[in-house]
């Protein structure tokens, strides 16, 4: 019998919508998995001006930061197979951002479906910029590349999902460093701003990659990460799994063993505020997760299950076991949820 840790942001829904969203799922798996539980704790973030609950919880988990920091990017580089070989790196995230009257803000990277081919000839293009001011920048896959700048470590950067949708102002770093990095920036940019890719690219009617974003600062990659699987996350977040699964139904090695699932299949809907497509999600999650989760604990091949769960904003964690599902004077409901 195995011990499962599963993770699931944006499975929260934030409280303005939540009585809604709740009354409207039809998911007893789930109601039963939260009810029946035997432990029960949430609360709020106490800064998400860096990351989200979410990212903060792993960070901890995987024993990267005992703060919450997100410092994935050394433990990433691990994962793709490189080497982080001292120093500072930083993930970089190839993005689109828009110009508005009063503001800027960055699409989430989910909605850029940028090609292998397409990242790989921009990269090309940055990495000489790059290292003609002595930051190597090394490529993990279309949407996470690693950039080495010891002397950047103190800019604080929020994650891609922080800023995703929101006013950039609130988010653009400060300080002598940060200057050096929105230098490098403008530089990449105006050299991406006729690149054949973007010009390509604006032909279909796709978002033109015009910027990048840099995060994720980390000098050491910290213990292996044991036995972690994912599905429907980004690149960064899957080089720090052991396994990657194609859907959330392909389950079975998964259950196996001791470890941890992170499903990030609600994130787009979530970041981009589209509660009926949120809403399929979660239903999805109830045939493919939910059910076959809820009878592995009932046949006994899991003998524990944490569930944690999170929003923009809060984090809950709930564990329940076989024992605990047996309990049927406790009503299944989503409750919890609200």
């Amino acid at each position: 019998m195995s011990q499962i840790t599963l993770v699931l942001p944006y499975l929260l829904p934030l409280p303005e919508f939540a009585p809604d969203l709740v009354r409207a799922l039809q998911t007893p798996m789930l109601a039963s998995l939260l009810a029946r539980s035997t432990a029960h704790e949430r609360g709020s973030a106490p800064d998400t001006s860096l990351a989200l609950p979410h990212e903060q919880w792993l960070a901890r988990a995987l024993g990267l930061s005992p703060e919450g920091r997100p410092a994935f990017a050394a433990a990433a580089m691990r994962g793709f197979g490189l080497e982080p070989a001292g120093g500072t790196w930083f993930i970089v995230s190839p993005a689109h951002i828009q110009i508005a009257r009063s503001h800027s803000m960055m699409t989430d990277a989910r909605h850029l479906g940028l090609l292998e081919e397409e990242s790989r000839a921009l990269y090309d293009a940055a990495r000489g910029l790059c290292e003609e001011i002595g930051r190597p920048l090394l490529y993990g896959d279309a949407g996470t590349w690693f950039l080495r700048a010891d002397d950047w470590a103190g800019i604080g950067i929020a994650t891609p999902d922080t800023v995703a949708g929101m006013d950039l102002t609130d988010f653009v770093p400060r300080g002598a460093a940060a200057l050096a990095y929105r230098r490098l920036q403008n530089e990449v940019q105006m050299a991406w701003y006729t690149h054949p890719v973007n010009t390509a690219r604006e032909a279909r009617r796709l978002p033109v990659v015009n910027a990048f974003w840099l995060w994720g600062a980390a000098s050491d990659p910290g213990p292996a990460a044991g036995n972690l699987a994912s599905t429907g996350v980004p690149g960064w977040l899957r080089a720090l799994s052991n396994r990657h699964l194609d859907s959330p139904g392909a389950l079975d090695g998964a259950l196996a063993q001791d470890g941890m699932l992170v499903v990030g299949s609600l994130a787009d809907a979530a970041l981009a505020a589209d509660w009926h497509a949120w809403l399929q999600g979660v239903q999805q999650l109830e045939e493919k997760l939910f059910a076959p989760l809820h009878a592995a604990l009932v046949q006994g091949r899991i003998r524990k299950l944490r569930l944690v769960l999170s929003s923009r904003e809060a984090i809950a964690e709930f564990t329940t076991t076989a024992m605990a599902q047996r309990a049927f004077w406790r009503r299944p409901t989503l409750e919890r949820l609200t």
